[in-house]
């Protein structure tokens, strides 16, 4: 049998021996061979002459021998003629040929990109792919470039990747809700492409439940919103607060209690990729977004949620924190790092290699805080608030331009003091990947996980995309690699952490019928959730926890074992790469009762920001549990 290559692990092209592929039809010149052999150039093709075949279609790849299996990948045609592209279609498995089991189904896009379909790790020898339709219904036959199966790892010593989940729009933002962990995403009007600074009223979501591991789908059209490219916060009452992007001055809410959304009162300034942070009293500050509603001038303003109020502050000018993009205004206020801290004010970080401080009393202040040591502007790229208690942020990569620009490696650690005097900044070790468009999430035991991105910044592609994502260790202050995720993750994707401890991720493109949007999302189990066999380990189970909590008081917590740490981490929004509602505080019990525990909250808001929290206890292995949620109120 000759050798052939094969996709493993979603990352490493291997050859494997014994593959071979049979199907129900193909053209005497198009056999179903050419989709194995590693060659995108040729094709297989159903027959069409002199006999026109109808659907449905199938092929069966026989992978020699059982072999444990995570997904399955698809490459259509590659010659610019997109007759035969497969639309909705099956994925069966079977470890004799004889009995079968659907593990996936779906739809694909009309495009010439790679689909990766991800399923429950299942054993098999044998895969049938079965096409119902074609994409662009122009005829009753399938073709393919390139056909295969993805690898599963017998390792979970780094963590591990889940399948690939299909969403039926490219996830660009996002937020975890917190009534149930469902995360809900959304795009624009359209879930593959967007209008530029025109506004068209509406919004596709999508909304993955963990639960059910099931993805719905929901069109916002009362508020009249065209969210994409917003600013968004968190506020304290747990809603989302969408504001700007393409109808640009709009203020769309999310509220869970009625899981509806609401509209808010406009801005005063419209704008399109602003900076957005959650204060110490519960308002929302917003500046810059020069993206769309005008370029330039987007200084300051204030949302009272109570009120529902806009406010502007003329004391917060955003010239302050301009990079020096060579394109100009347009981008030079995109995407500011804000941080709500003490006593009203939002520390900005970034992107500009300069920092600030946002006085939010009055008509607002602006303090100079500082350069971020010898970094430049690194647009694009993560920060951090992975120790609040503390002050602490790391920020890592951007790019000095926001396309067309290389990315960095570098890595610093601000620390917060009181407001606004200066942060310390401490230059420490470089990522091993140069990443702009990339997403940080903290994790319950502190230690920051890196994903995706590119190593020169070019929106609405993949070209130096980074598959491999790395995990910071505050301890050691050192990354660690980690599995390659399957699909590439750059301008326009997401990460949030999830109530279960494992991390989301999706997204990336909306670029109408480009090859490289990523309509899709897939999970990152840690390695703290495996035993060292490679087995699921053990959680401990919070049975109780207070549900509210004033800043300063106390929560009582019940497990099911013995508890060696806890955290406390706020829901996350990302959208752009920035997550500013993320925040962990570590926690200390001030009681212990056998499996009761006695939690004191921060007493200053700028620390335990109003809203709500996930709270994680772990125990001596360091395994999370699932969280509870929290809610930290001002009274």
């Amino acid at each position: 049998m000759p050798m052939k290559w094969l996709l493993i692990s979603g990352s490493v092209l291997q050859l494997v021996s014994g593959l071979s592929i049979t199907a129900d039809s193909f053209q005497t010149a198009e056999p179903p061979s050419n989709a194995i052999d590693g060659n995108v150039s040729t094709f297989w093709h159903t027959e069409y002459t002199p006999t026109l075949v109808p659907l449905p279609h199938y092929v069966v790849l026989d992978l020699g021998s059982v072999s444990l299996i995570e997904g399955f990948y698809y490459t259509p045609r590659q010659d610019g003629n997109s007759n035969g592209n497969i639309g909705q279609h099956t994925i069966e498995l079977s470890p004799d040929g004889c009995t079968w089991t659907t593990v996936a189904s779906g739809t694909y896009t009309d495009d010439s990109s790679t689909k990766y379909t991800g399923f429950t790790n299942t054993n098999a020898r044998y895969i049938r792919h079965t096409s119902t339709t074609e994409a662009g219904n122009r005829g009753p036959w399938s073709s393919a470039a390139e056909f295969g199966a993805l690898f599963a790892s017998h390792s979970t010593s780094l963590g591990e990747w889940g399948p690939v989940i299909d969403f039926p729009i490219v996830p660009a933002g996002a937020f975890v809700e917190q009534s149930s962990g469902k995360i809900l995403t959304y795009a624009s009007y359209s879930g593959i492409t967007f209008g530029g600074t025109l506004g068209h009223g509406y919004t596709l979501t999508a909304i993955y439940d963990p639960a059910t591991d099931t993805v719905s789908e929901r069109n916002v059209s009362n508020t009249g919103h065209d969210m994409f490219c917003p600013g968004m916060s968190l506020d304290a009452n747990g809603r989302a607060i969408v504001t700007g992007g393409d109808d640009a001055a709009k203020t769309s809410i999310y509220d869970p209690t009625t899981d509806s959304w609401i509209t808010g009162a406009e801005m005063k300034i419209a704008r399109g990729y602003q900076a957005s942070s959650t204060l110490s009293d519960g308002r929302i500050f917003t500046i810059g977004g020069s993206w769309s509603g005008g370029e330039g001038g987007k200084n300051g303003e204030v949302y009272n949620a109570t009120a529902n109020t806009w406010t502007l502050l003329p004391g917060c000018p955003v010239a302050p924190m301009l990079t020096n993009d060579t394109q100009g205004i347009f981008r030079q206020d995109n995407h500011g790092w804000l941080f709500g801290w003490k006593n009203g004010y939002s520390f900005q970080a970034g992107p500009s290699s300069a920092m600030n401080w946002y006085g939010t009393a009055g008509t607002g202040s602006q303090t100079a805080a500082g350069l971020r040591a010898s970094d430049p502007d690194a647009m694009t790229g993560i920060v951090v608030m992975y120790d609040a208690v503390n002050g602490k942020i790391l920020s890592a990569g951007g790019s000095p331009d926001y396309q067309d620009s290389n990315a960095t490696t570098n890595v610093h650690l601000i620390t917060l003091g009181i407001p606004p005097a200066v942060p310390t900044v401490q230059t420490l070790t470089p990522m091993t990947y140069a990443r702009a468009f990339a997403n940080g999430v903290v994790l319950p035991n502190g230690k920051v996980f890196i994903t995706g991105g590119q190593s020169y910044a070019v929106p609405f592609t993949d070209t130096t995309a980074i598959l491999t994502p790395e995990l910071w260790d505050p301890v050691t202050q050192t990354f660690t690699i980690l599995p390659p995720h399957t699909v590439p993750r750059n301008y326009h994707s997401v990460a949030l952490l999830m109530l279960d401890a494992r991390v989301f991720t999706g997204g990336g493109g909306m670029c109408g019928d480009c090859s490289t949007n990523h309509e899709d999302g897939q999970i990152y189990s840690p390695a703290y959730l495996f035993n060292s066999d490679g087995s699921a380990a053990t959680r401990p189970v919070i049975s109780s926890a207070t549900a509210s909590v004033k800043v300063g008081n106390t929560i009582t917590v019940v497990t099911d074992s013995a508890i060696s740490s806890w955290s406390l981490i706020r829901y996350g929004s990302a959208t752009h790469t920035v997550d500013t509602d993320q925040r962990r505080i570590a926690l200390t019990p001030t009681e212990t009762s056998g499996n009761t525990y006695t939690l004191t909250i921060p007493s200053d808001s700028g620390i335990a920001l109003p809203g709500y929290w996930m709270l994680f206890a772990m125990n001596s292995a360091g395994v999370p549990s699932i969280a509870k949620t929290v809610l930290v109120t001002l009274t």
